[in-house]
């Protein structure tokens, strides 16, 4: 499909200036949200995360047995929407998880870099899902988005869409880090949508440049945009350099004064983190949490 040609339905991005000057007035706003309340809601937002070289069964076995025993440890805090990981451990999280209302998110499609064969990424997002993954999370092609060929870094997105049943969440990360304008950022979050895609995810959190808010500002610009044209609902999830409670509930306004309240749901927004999940428990609790 030609994707490149519907970008020019869309009104082109903002300028840096005025993304600066939107995460400046958010910034200010977000201090209304520095709330227990809006802490727990973000934690239910979380994709734990655990994607280092370091990974093993037995360690991926402990933090998703950890991630389940939540539930039963702090029954008054909503637990994390999901455990996100590489494919190979999908069915070790799937024996750990059993029994609870956990999802499970996997990495594929060559991640982090997706510079591998169509063929490969269809592949591995098909074996990830046969294992037990409940949601996908895969990269758009940096290199074709950085070169300006749009139709093919799109039409990838749709091929895995295609190979996925349709109660599946697929997740395209635009890695904003690389893309650096608010135009390719606003591009690469439509032409992933135009293909497909439940959410679009700023980051991989493996490049030096992670989430900022004004990825995010931009992304839930687009966001909208498209959801005024069609009437679909695509999500958002900010994802690498979520420490802080208070980063948190940055994106939470982020998304509340962008996109509005009815987008604050776990199936429209998501956070994947590792270190902020202590962090908000500490910030809930009153107290230093150390759980993961």
């Amino acid at each position: 499909m030609e994707y490149a040609n519907q970008l020019k339905e869309y009104a082109p991005a903002w300028s840096e200036e005025r993304v600066d000057a939107e995460v400046a007035r958010i910034r200010e706003v977000s201090k209304r949200n520095h709330t227990t309340e809006v802490y727990k809601f973000c934690y239910s937002a979380i994709d734990l995360t655990t994607l280092s070289c370091n990974d093993s069964e037995a360690s991926v076995t402990e933090f998703a047995r950890k991630a389940a025993e939540f539930y039963v440890k702090y029954p008054h805090i909503p637990n994390v929407a999901s455990i996100c990981i590489y494919p190979s451990f999908v069915e070790t999280v799937g024996l750990a998880v059993d029994g609870t209302p956990m999802r499970i998110t996997s990495v594929a499609g060559g991640f982090p870099a997706a510079q591998t064969f169509l063929e490969v990424k269809a592949l591995e997002v098909a074996m990830a899902v046969e294992n037990g993954a409940d949601e996908i999370d895969i990269v758009l092609n940096v290199g074709r988005m950085l070169t300006g060929r749009y139709d093919e870094a799109a039409s990838e997105v749709e091929a895995i869409r295609s190979e996925m049943d349709e109660e599946l969440v697929l997740k395209v990360i635009i890695e904003s880090g690389a893309l650096r304008t608010p135009e390719l950022i606003r591009k690469a979050s439509l032409l992933s949508m135009f293909a497909g895609a439940d959410f679009v995810k700023t980051s991989t959190g493996k490049i030096s440049v992670a989430a900022t808010p004004e990825a995010a500002v931009t992304m839930c610009v687009a966001i909208r945009d498209y959801y005024e044209k069609t009437g679909r609902k695509v999500g958002f999830k900010a994802a690498g350099g979520v420490r802080t409670a208070e980063d948190a509930a940055l994106y939470y306004t982020v998304v509340e004064e962008i996109l509005g309240k009815e987008w604050l749901t776990t199936d429209l927004f998501r956070i994947g983190a590792s270190s902020a999940a202590n962090n908000l428990l500490s910030a809930i609790e009153g107290t230093t949490v150390k759980y993961y």
